[in-house]
């Protein structure tokens, strides 16, 4: 695969992740209504996200609530929040700093070693972004791990499981890593940086005049 391509698969695997990473960030399936257990089904289900609480009735009606404060929130919700605000902030930087950087594009293009290593930056930016994403969901699930399987007087068809948002972000971790790893690959070789400082320090060299040479036969000169 050469560098261009490389390039680019990691821009759109980096950006899918990203915008997978914000549809994670605004569902409120985080968590939802589990029926395990005792085969009672409920005509309300229930789901929990970051930033509201949804019921969804049997018959298709949905109503959500905001949050109403943010400091009676549990510790692992407002962590999760502010780890999805922080990737989110990552992946956007991580995308502007990647187009610059890239090949295909022409911004800075008299320099390509500088403009590599703005891939890289972009590269970097792209896996802390997908690492906190990872962090945010998977600290979330664990919450939920424990809640669902710890001793309580609460049945555990009234209990919650994983909501759909939960895979969507780990997808959206694995796919914004991904791309920023691809993107990191465009790193320069020391031998790459050395034939261009070689080339960029050679001094002009002025033509050398015609040498003349006689000819064995008839002594003419050639040139």
């Amino acid at each position: 695969m050469g560098g261009g391509v490389r390039e680019l698969a990691g821009y759109v695997a980096g950006l899918g992740g990203w915008v997978s990473a914000l549809a994670a960030a605004v569902l409120p399936q985080w968590r939802q209504s589990s029926y395990a257990g005792d085969a009672i089904i409920t005509a309300v289900g229930l789901h929990e996200g970051l930033w509201m609480s949804c019921a969804a009735q049997s018959t298709g009606q949905v109503q959500c609530r905001l949050h109403d404060s943010l400091l009676s929130l549990d510790v692992h919700i407002q962590t999760s929040r502010a780890l999805m605000v922080i990737s989110l902030l990552l992946g956007f930087f991580g995308i502007i700093v990647s187009v610059v950087g890239m090949k295909c594009t022409k911004v800075g293009e008299e320099d390509p070693v500088t403009k590599s290593r703005i891939a890289v930056a972009g590269g970097i930016l792209f896996v802390l972004c997908g690492l906190c994403t990872l962090a945010a969901v998977s600290l979330y699930a664990t919450q939920v791990t424990y809640e669902f399987f710890r001793e309580s007087t609460v049945p555990i068809n009234a209990r919650y499981e994983f909501g759909s948002a939960l895979f969507i972000g780990w997808g959206a971790a694995s796919l914004t890593m991904l791309g920023g790893a691809l993107l990191c690959c465009s790193c320069p070789t020391k031998d790459r940086q050395g034939h261009q400082y070689y080339q960029q320090s050679q001094p002009p060299t002025a033509r050398e005049p015609p040498v003349k040479i006689s000819s064995p036969i008839r002594g003419e000169q050639c040139f």
